[in-house]
Order: C-alpha cells, then sequence, then structure tokens
C-alpha cells in the first residue's frame, strides 16, 4: 500500500508557495517574529492545516468539492489530493496526519486497483452517510457508564433551555469521560468550560438512539427534532478555571453561576 500511497502529481506543487498563499501562512508572515505562531515547527503547521482542510473536505464539503463518497464515507485518496486545496501535499502527509492524529478523526484503506487508497472521518458529518459502520448501542448495558458533553459558557444558557442540538451535523457527539480521563479519545474538546452528563439509560427508553464510533465518541441524532431534551441532563459542572457543579435551574440561576465577567459576555452576545 506503501507504494501506491505515494504516486501523485500534487506532490511536485511547491510548499513555499503553499505556505505563502495559505490563511495560515498568511497570518504566520504576519505575526512577524515576535508573533505566538513565529515559533511553532513548520510541520506542525502544515499538519494543522492538513488536519482541517481533510476535517472539511470529508465530513461537510465533498458533495460541493465533486468528491465520490461511497456510502461508508470513503472517498478515494487520490481524487481528494487533486483538489486545489491539496496542493503540496503528499499521500504520505495525509498518512502521518491520520497516524498521528490523537483523536483518530480520519480512517485509511487500500481500496481496490480502481480506486487505490480510500479515506475517511470517523464521525462528526454534516452530509449523510448511512453506512458510517457505527456500533449501535440498544441497551442500557451497552453504554457507558458516563455519557457528557463539553460545551461552552456561550451555548449554556440555550442548552438549558432546548436541550443539546446536532448544530448541523448528522450526530450529538458524546464522551466516556471529562477531557484527560482514561480511554477518552476523542467526543469532547480539551478546552470546553461546562460538561453536561447525559442519563443515556432514560434517553435510550423514550426511543433515542445512541451509537458507537471507531474512534469511540458516542453519537445521537437525539430526537425527531435533533436535540436531546434537557430531561436526560443527570447533572453539570463547570469545568474552568475551577471544577464546581452546576444548578440546572433556569437562566437567572445560570447568570449568577456564570459570575459578572460570563454575564456580560453573554448578555453583549444575545444583543448582536
Amino acid at each position: 500500500m506503501k507504494g501506491s500511497l505515494t504516486q501523485s502529481p500534487h506532490y511536485h506543487c511547491t510548499q513555499q508557495v503553499l505556505a505563502m498563499n495559505s490563511p495560515g501562512g498568511r497570518r504566520q508572515e504576519a505575526a512577524g517574529p515576535r508573533g505566538r505562531r513565529a515559533h511553532r515547527p513548520r510541520e506542525q503547521d502544515r499538519d494543522v492545516q492538513l488536519s482541517k482542510a481533510l476535517s472539511y473536505a470529508l465530513r461537510h464539503g465533498a458533495l460541493k468539492l465533486g468528491l465520490p463518497m461511497r456510502a461508508d464515507g470513503f472517498v478515494p485518496l487520490d481524487a481528494l489530493l487533486q483538489l486545489p486545496q491539496f496542493c503540496g501535499f503528499s499521500a504520505e502527509d495525509v498518512r502521518r496526519v491520520v497516524d498521528t492524529n490523537q483523536k483518530q478523526r480520519f480512517a485509511l484503506q487500500p481500496g481496490d486497483p480502481s480506486t487505490g487508497p480510500l479515506i475517511r472521518a470517523n464521525q462528526g458529518h454534516s452530509l449523510q452517510v448511512p453506512e458510517l459502520e457505527l456500533m449501535p448501542l440498544e441497551t442500557p448495558q451497552a453504554l457507558p457508564l458516563t455519557l457528557v458533553h463539553g460545551t461552552f459558557w456561550r451555548h449554556w444558557p440555550s442548552i438549558l433551555l432546548k436541550g443539546l442540538s446536532c448544530r448541523g451535523r448528522t450526530h450529538i457527539h458524546l464522551a466516556p469521560g471529562l477531557p484527560g480521563d482514561p480511554g477518552v479519545i476523542s467526543g469532547i474538546r480539551p478546552n470546553c468550560e461546562v460538561a453536561v452528563f447525559i442519563d443515556g439509560p432514560l434517553a435510550l427508553a423514550d426511543g433515542v438512539p445512541f451509537f458507537l464510533s471507531a474512534n469511540g465518541v458516542i453519537l445521537t441524532p437525539g430526537n425527531a427534532d435533533g436535540f436531546l431534551l434537557p430531561k436526560y441532563f443527570k447533572e453539570a459542572l463547570q469545568l474552568r478555571p475551577t471544577r464546581k457543579s452546576l444548578s440546572l435551574a433556569g437562566d437567572e440561576e445560570t447568570e449568577r453561576q456564570r459570575g459578572p465577567k460570563h454575564s456580560a459576555r453573554g448578555k453583549r452576545m444575545t444583543q448582536q
């Protein structure tokens, strides 16, 4: 497979042109020698740029970009690398990003002679992927003991009122623990500010389906409207700057929990 992954006409695109013309490259140049990005390794910058481009193409943009996506979410790697945004990246670059991604967002497989190597995102799609190979979790015993969704203060009032939303994706993402807990690979951002713990068995009893993705994220489409309602919230926890329990009461209590700094920010955002 390694030999097939190294054949692509894109390899002749100059990396210098890509770095200078990319948004990341322009930001780094603008930042100058004192900018925060100036001292980051160039290879790391490129891998972050490649990972973001892969996420968009494989989760959201495949149809717009004209990629032939199979029902299981896989697309031919060669077709992906033909796109302008991947000019200057090789198949070996993609392999490195797939292999080193801590959240295991992507998967590669050899494919067959007609397609060559294939790549897909393991979860996070806004596109409909009917055969994503998700494992149904159909009994309370099949669910992890902990189901938690990480979010940010700016979303917390709406979540308390309406519940968790798919927000344009096909699933709501849950993790089997908090950031840094053993076995938590993906499903919750390490910088999230609020953790919402879900009563999975109760939601399951009401007909809300749950699935397990290839990288250990628990996914649910929620109800018919794409929401996981507040009645399924067991508890909530502030994660930053210190950890403490949060009330699941209404907006006034939420504003008191957030404090003056957060409350003012929330009001400004509401007015925009």
